[in-house]
């Protein structure tokens, strides 16, 4: 595909216009199109640049019907630019089908990178980065979120979410309930933006903070979460094989196999399966 155009995956400013790289600004200028999240927040942006380009909206609700059209703009050579309404497209936020779709037939995808809210967040937070999970927004059901936050509440990596104003309140007090209310977090608000804050605490006292004055429910949040540092990750890894190999071979074999692959004791498995089927 020598001929094909190329589609370039920008960050955009996620609050503070002056963190557009010179190569982005290079790269949308030069592109045939711009697809945008929404077309009013990326005109602007363009407009703050002085940037002429032609745009075309492209989001969760109409990228899989624009999908065939794109992939043939680039078949035809045309360059084509994707960004989100802020920060680096994907990382919650639309795209991923096309990129998908733009790599399994053979285009060039090329990223420009800059602004993410949950690096820049991470980078500053004062907990552990060297090992992370990045969670994006919880759901919003109450429900639906707390059943999340239990499968990671053994997770040793650091978590990070993003969360609206909304439901940052709620979203706090579940973690406090379900993570345990002394687990570390930085709360990032406004991240770049003029009303940027940052809360190192614990959840218990996050939450406090947050309830306690309304501004700080205002905006856009990253919430770093310490990980679980009691965690025995070799038991927790062996016990997720387990659980997979239980449908389908007996407790003894299954128990023998995972004995076999971590370093743990195969009495110990096989109680825990002998357990869980007596539940």
């Amino acid at each position: 595909m020598d001929n094909s155009g190329i589609l370039y995956v920008v960050a955009t400013p996620i609050g503070n216009l002056s963190d557009l790289s010179e190569r982005a600004r290079m790269i949308i200028s030069e592109a045939d199109l711009v697809l945008c999240e929404d077309t009013r927040q990326t005109i602007r942006l363009l407009k703050a640049y002085g940037i002429t380009a032609k745009t075309r909206s492209f989001h969760e609700h109409n990228e899989n019907r624009l999908l065939r059209w794109v992939l043939q703009q680039l078949s035809d050579g045309q360059n084509i630019v994707l960004v989100s309404d802020a920060g680096t497209p994907l990382i919650s936020d639309p795209g991923f089908p096309l990129v998908r779709e733009a790599r399994n037939q053979g285009f060039r995808v090329s990223p420009v990178p800059g602004p993410n809210a949950a690096i820049a967040a991470l980078s500053v937070s004062g907990i552990p980065c060297h090992r992370f999970c990045f969670e994006g927004f919880l759901p919003s059901q109450a429900k639906r979120r707390q059943k999340a936050l239990h499968t990671l509440r053994n997770e040793s990596r650091t978590l990070v979410f993003h969360e609206s104003s909304h439901r940052i309140e709620e979203c706090l007090k579940d973690m406090a309930d379900v993570l345990g209310s002394d687990r570390p977090v930085m709360v990032g608000r406004e991240i770049t933006k003029i009303h940027e804050t940052f809360f190192l605490g614990d959840l218990g006292e996050a939450l406090h903070f947050t309830c306690s004055d309304e501004n700080q429910r205002k905006g856009e949040f990253v919430l770093v979460v310490g990980g679980n540092p009691d965690v025995d990750l070799e038991w927790q890894r062996a016990c997720e094989l387990l659980d997979r190999l239980r449908p389908s071979l007996p407790s003894s074999e299954a128990s023998r196999i995972v004995s076999e692959t971590f370093s743990v004791n195969r009495k110990r498995l096989y109680r825990r399966m002998i357990e869980r089927e007596n539940d």
